[in-house]
């Protein structure tokens, strides 16, 4: 492999000054303690690949891999090194060379552009499931067996993004953003299953091109002005970063429309129905790609704050390990990550007078910790979820 294969660019690659600021928001440096599994650890790899030859072996493959990606460590580097952006343009090198991304999971990730094939796998992935088929080791809460009706769209106010996963396995938040985009006053477009799969996991796998045309479908299936309201963290977060991820000024425009549901319900919180019954008493886990990426983890506590009382978690939002498809791919890593966020929802149960629902706003956060948390009888459910059951009751 040639030595200048990484091709990083290198006023972000000599930012890091190697202060130390970012260990303690680095899920895999805080459960294995080793600086090789940190940002500035990894960044000193890559230097030694871009500018010193370093080979590209074995060891420095696994250091890429167990990268969590949850950009943690960003909004606490005093020096703004952009880290997200040399993992994904490293993983992008070696997934060229064939280095990760092997031909399953490359054709697992093809699968998310066709809808319909979607749906039918996830209804066999939850059959399996119940025939206990599927490893319990990687704690993946049940997939639904039905699904509701797909959304009808009532007006061009703003788009609403369905996604694939998403859609595939939490359809009802779908339903339940709906009611609430109507309870302010407002309509909704649905795109068409062109624009079904954002690109996220494949910006995580290091497939720029496949990432590229997805996101062009995504773009022509919502063309126009309007918001594009998504209730996935990470959906949402690829999503803002089209403008870099495709390059192009069409691009920029629409990821400057692409608004979280947490934050466009925010701004219209006083427009909800008052509701009438029991305040719930909610603890929320921030996804990563919307506390550290998207940076709008205050709207979700606006948003829930309407119908609960917030109770927060102490660990000053560190990672889940879920990491979009981190948790199949690296399940021991990701399961001690998920160990310390337990932990962290263990401690506030046990402070807490009560607590109703964990919320989270991914799906991949919400379904990584269901599946462990179901013996704390915790369920663990979207905010769009909570807030309009509340307003339902």
């Amino acid at each position: 492999m040639p030595e200048s294969v990484l091709d990083l660019d290198a006023e972000k690659l000599s930012a890091c000054v190697s202060c130390g600021l970012c260990l303690p928001h680095c899920p895999t440096f805080r459960v294995t303690g080793e600086e090789a599994y940190s940002p500035r650890g990894r960044i000193d790899a890559m230097r030694g690949v871009q500018n010193d030859g370093a080979p590209i072996d074995a060891e420095f493959v696994e250091f890429m891999e167990t990268c969590v990606q949850c950009r943690g460590c960003e909004p606490a580097c005093p020096s703004n090194v952009q880290f997200g952006a040399l993992m994904e343009q490293t993983r992008e090198a070696l997934a060229n060379e064939r280095e990760i991304t092997p031909w399953w999971q490359r054709l697992g990730l093809r699968a998310l552009g066709h809808h319909r094939a979607l749906l039918a796998g996830s209804t066999v992935l939850a059959v399996a499931q119940r025939m206990k088929l599927v490893p319990r080791r990687l704690g993946l809460a049940p997939v639904p067996l039905r699904r509701p009706a797909p959304l009808a769209s009532t007006g061009d106010d703003v788009w609403l993004f369905t996604g694939c996963v998403m859609d595939a396995w939490q359809r009802s938040t779908h339903h339940s953003t709906a009611e609430l985009i109507t309870s302010v006053g407002s309509t909704y477009r649905v795109p068409g299953s062109q624009g079904a799969c954002c690109g996220a996991l494949h910006v995580h796998a290091g497939l720029h091109t496949e990432t590229v045309a997805m996101a062009e479908r995504v773009m022509a299936s919502m063309p126009g002005d309007a918001p594009i309201v998504v209730n996935s963290a990470g959906c949402g977060a690829a999503m803002k970063e089209y403008g870099s991820i495709v390059g192009t000024p069409d691009a920029q425009r629409f990821a400057e429309r692409v608004v979280d549901v947490n934050e466009w319900l925010a701004e219209r919180v006083d427009q909800l129905p008052v509701p009438s019954g029991r305040r719930l008493r909610v603890l929320v886990q921030d996804p990563c790609h919307l506390r550290h990426v998207q940076r709008v983890d205050s709207s979700v506590r606006t948003l829930l704050g309407h119908v609960a009382d917030v109770v927060e978690l102490d660990d000053d939002g560190l990672c889940c390990g879920a990491g979009g498809a981190y948790s199949a791919l690296e399940p021991e890593l990701a399961g001690q990550i998920r160990d310390r966020k337990v932990a962290s929802i263990d401690r506030a149960l046990a402070s807490a007078e009560s607590i109703d629902v964990l919320a989270s706003a991914n799906p991949g956060c919400s379904m990584h910790l269901e599946g462990v948390l179901a013996d704390r009888a915790l369920p663990v459910e979207h905010p769009v979820d909570i807030v309009a059951r509340a307003l339902r009751s």
